[in-house]
């Protein structure tokens, strides 16, 4: 069954097209990236596939209801903001109220499950401590902990590494793939090209709310494409792994 579907969905600002008639599907066992510049309308697209903001066409999300999106989608967006000073547990523990009913207690499943996620983030030490007394980069860990807690079939993010350091970065963009390799689906937004290459078996590009590519990492990401939507020089070094790419300017 595929996660998520979008048909045409568009979204405007005004006049403008933010996000420009973009379909696609993402099917579990995909990690798929979405990549492209500044203003290319990469959050707008993420928001209103789940349905956050107006929006025409459609996403197989967007009508769905709250509870229901929440069992089928964990959303993690570039904002964070943690509120209150409480435990770092406590906080990933949220990411179980779409499993739970007003009033039930945490059932082993629910243990499992955060448990698990503080595991894989690495915050099995910091479960105690208050969320706001660690630093960014480790409350952006504890945040994207209480999305892997909501076990959700698809997780959408975005930019979720901005700001951890280059170890953090990489941990946690093989959680991603490992999630992929589970059977969920991932849709990830990112800046750094060569993570994205490495680690999502395939990449959307958008450049002015419009999809021009779509494919595997080793496909899509070309010289010829890289100076077309990023205005970049740049040689792509074709490895074991992925594409490795090379910045050498910017283009006039």
């Amino acid at each position: 069954m595929t996660a998520l579907r979008l048909d045409a969905l568009t979204v405007h600002r005004g006049a403008c097209p933010v996000v420009d008639h973009v379909s696609l599907g993402i099917e579990p066992g995909e990690c798929v990236g979405l990549i492209g510049p500044n203003g290319a309308g990469k959050t707008t697209l993420l928001r209103a596939a789940l349905g956050l903001i107006p929006a025409t066409g459609s996403s197989s999300l967007a009508t769905m209801s709250p509870r229901g999106r929440a069992a089928a989608a964990a959303w993690l967006p570039q904002a964070r903001e943690i509120a209150w000073p409480v435990a770092v547990e406590r906080l990933v523990t949220l990411g179980r109220l779409p499993h739970l009913r007003p009033g039930t207690r945490l059932r082993a499943e629910d243990r499992a499950a955060i448990d698990g996620a503080l595991g894989r983030m690495g915050l099995t030490a910091f479960a105690g401590r208050r969320a706001t007394d660690l630093s960014g980069g480790e409350q952006a860990r504890v945040l994207i902990a209480r999305a892997l807690a909501q076990e959700a079939p698809l997780l959408l993010a975005d930019e979720p590494v901005a700001g951890l350091d280059p170890a953090a970065q990489f941990a946690t963009l093989e959680t991603f793939a490992a999630l992929a390799a589970e059977g969920r689906a991932v849709f990830v937004s990112l800046h750094d090209l060569t993570l994205a290459a490495r680690h999502c078996s395939r990449v959307v590009v958008l450049d002015a709310g419009r999809m021009v590519a779509d494919g595997p990492p080793s496909d899509v990401l070309t010289p010829d494409l890289l100076a077309q939507v990023f205005r970049l020089r740049a040689r792509v070094h074709r490895t074991e792994n992925a594409p490795l790419i090379e910045t050498t300017g910017v283009l006039e």
